[in-house]
Order: C-alpha cells, then sequence, then structure tokens
C-alpha cells in the first residue's frame, strides 16, 4: 500500500494545524498525534484484508478448521472496514480542500 501522498497530506494538515493554533512546530498538543492515528487505522484495515485473504485461502483448501460463514464474515469485515477508510479519506481530501480555499 502507498502511503506518500497521505503522509504528504498529513503532514500539510498538521503543519496548517499549528500555524492556527500560533505554534511554530507542528508537534501534536496533547500527546495525540493525528496522523499515528490515521495509520493505525490503515494498519487495522490492511490486517482485517489479509486475515480474510488467508480465511479465502484456507478454505479453498478445504481445511478443517475453517467453514463458509467464518468466511464470509471476515470478507464483509474487511470490506466494511475499507469502506470506512474510504469515507475517511474523502472527508480528509474535502476537509484539506476546504483549507486550501480559505482565504486568510
Amino acid at each position: 500500500m502507498n502511503t506518500a501522498g497521505i503522509d504528504q497530506l498529513l503532514q500539510e494538515l498538521n503543519s496548517l494545524a499549528a500555524k492556527a493554533g500560533g505554534q511554530d512546530s507542528a508537534a501534536p498538543v496533547g500527546g495525540a498525534d493525528f496522523g499515528q492515528a490515521l495509520k493505525s487505522a490503515l494498519d487495522q484495515v490492511n490486517s482485517a484484508q489479509q486475515q480474510a485473504v488467508k480465511a479465502t485461502e484456507k478454505f479453498d483448501l478445504n481445511a478443517p478448521d475453517v467453514n463458509l460463514h467464518e468466511v464470509m464474515m471476515s470478507l464483509q469485515k474487511a470490506s466494511l472496514s475499507f469502506q470506512t477508510m474510504v469515507q475517511v479519506r474523502n472527508r480528509l481530501v474535502s476537509a484539506y480542500q476546504e483549507i486550501m480555499n480559505m482565504q486568510v
């Protein structure tokens, strides 16, 4: 997964937030780092997708410890988490575009 564009967007958003807050650096206030939270969410989505692929492969190989409903649930969980992440991305891009269009 290529996250270079997301990393750049996060850096710009953090620097804009720091400027708006009157801070000189983009260091997070209160210890909560938005970039780390977003990266963690991306990692969770990726993990859910990998688990779904593994479950599907096991089911295809007729593994005795995997049944169809578990495979379908893991696929739906991966799909739902991906769709949620896409919506978060869309909101971030929209917020970024709105900030960039603001007149100072």
